[in-house]
Formats: structure tokens, C-alpha cells, sequence
């Protein structure tokens, strides 16, 4: 007797359904459904507020944390005319942090019912509702959650002087990280740059969900090789 397929139910809350998908659960995720209206993902209300976050909210939170990190920093020494060079080095770990954090967690493959029903809440959702306005950006607990094994490793990496600073400008990163990744869904850019950020943008998301990690710039995906060609989505289309 052949198992029925799990079907889930997108008019019911759908964090909790997702995980019955099993294998079926990646492929189901990659099939974007573009409507500006989120989907509900719990039946509490409660839990259901603080799955939106509206972008504003990221620099009304990160940049004061960012700046309170960078003035200790000079607090503790170092002199003021190395500490934008400091937080220009965060800005850049940043950027390698965000390839790899969407390449590798965002992107995992997940099969159990716990597995799928984590990476929909992380990433999952997104790809499968990229107009959801308020589930675009993390909200701000979660991405404290990621930053506070990263502040870590650059205490370990950096000294005591050096590290607040950094990991201001890893912040700030972010910051930029997050406001451009809506902006690239919701804006509307006029020159050449921008356009071609959003055209990259979401060539990941409709044609090809395997290459373009990078969100802020092409960059980390030309050093590992994960840049989409014509010739991959032409391929995958046959």
C-alpha cells in the first residue's frame, strides 16, 4: 500500500504542518508563491506577532548595539584614527559571513518533521513567500542568537581592544545586509548597480535557489564558484 502524500494546508498555520512534508519538504519550499500577504504560521496569536519584524526596526535595534561596541573599543585605547579601519574589517568578515551562513545553514537540506519545521522558520519561509514583507529581515532575537557565537569567535581571533570595534563593524554589516535584502524585493532601483543587485537577487529565488548567496555583492560567490550561469539555469529548465 503506497503512503498518501502529505498535502499542507496553506488557509491553516503552516509551521507546524511543514515537517510532515518529509523529503517532499525541499522541493515543496522552492516553489515560491509571490503574493504581498504572509501566510499564518501559528495559531497563537502571540507567537504569530513576533514572527514579523518591519525592516526599519534592524537599524533601530543593531546600530546603537554597533556603535556602543565601537566606542569601547576606544575606550580601551585604541587610537580614533584606526577604528574605521577596524570597522571596515568587520564590514568585510560580514560579507563572508553572509555567504556562508546562507550557503550553508540557510540552505541546508532537512527531511525530519523537526528539521523542516527549524529551517522553514529560518529560511524556508522566505523562499516560499519571498513578498512577505514583515518576514524578511530576522527578528531581532533570533539574530541575536546568531551574532552571540560570532562575537565570540572574534574575541577569540582579535584582541581585547580590537574586538569590540570589529564586531561593531560586523553589525553594521548586517545592518546593511538586511535593509539591502529588502530593498532587493520591495524597491524599485533606477541605476544600473542597484538592478543588477536585484536581478542577482532573485535569479536566487525563482530560477536557480542553488548559487547567488550572496545578497550584499557577487563577491564570495566568485571566489567559491557559486555564481549562476546561463548555461546552469538552461540546464536545470530541460
Amino acid at each position: 500500500m503506497v503512503a498518501k502524500k502529505f498535502v499542507v494546508d496553506l488557509n491553516k498555520p503552516l509551521v507546524f504542518q511543514v515537517g510532515h512534508l518529509g523529503e517532499a519538504y525541499d522541493e515543496w519550499v522552492h516553489q515560491p508563491i509571490v503574493s504581498k500577504e504572509g501566510p499564518r504560521f501559528f495559531q497563537s496569536d502571540v507567537l504569530e506577532l513576533f514572527t514579523r519584524t518591519a525592516w526599519w526596526v534592524i537599524p533601530i535595534v543593531w546600530v546603537p548595539v554597533a556603535s556602543w561596541f565601537i566606542s569601547s573599543s576606544v575606550k580601551l585605547g585604541i587610537p580614533s584614527e584606526h577604528v574605521p579601519v577596524l570597522v571596515a574589517f568587520g564590514i568585510f568578515l560580514w560579507t563572508l559571513a553572509e555567504y556562508l551562513l546562507h550557503r550553508f545553514l540557510f540552505h541546508i537540506k532537512t527531511t525530519s518533521y523537526w528539521g523542516n519545521t527549524l529551517h522553514y522558520l529560518l529560511h524556508g519561509c522566505h523562499h516560499k513567500h519571498p513578498m512577505d514583507s514583515l518576514r524578511l529581515v530576522f527578528p531581532p532575537a533570533a539574530a541575536a542568537i546568531i551574532a552571540f557565537p560570532i562575537w565570540n569567535l572574534v574575541k577569540l581571533l582579535c584582541t581585547p581592544a580590537t574586538a569590540p570595534a570589529v564586531f561593531g563593524g560586523i553589525l553594521l554589516g548586517y545592518v546593511m545586509y538586511d535593509c539591502t535584502h529588502y530593498y532587493l524585493h520591495h524597491g524599485q532601483p533606477k541605476s544600473d548597480m542597484p538592478k543588477s543587485l536585484k536581478k542577482y537577487h532573485l535569479n536566487h529565488h525563482y530560477r536557480l535557489h542553488s548559487y547567488g548567496f550572496g545578497i550584499t555583492s557577487p563577491l564570495w560567490d566568485k571566489v567559491f564558484g557559486t555564481v549562476p550561469s546561463q548555461s546552469k539555469g538552461d540546464s536545470k529548465r530541460r
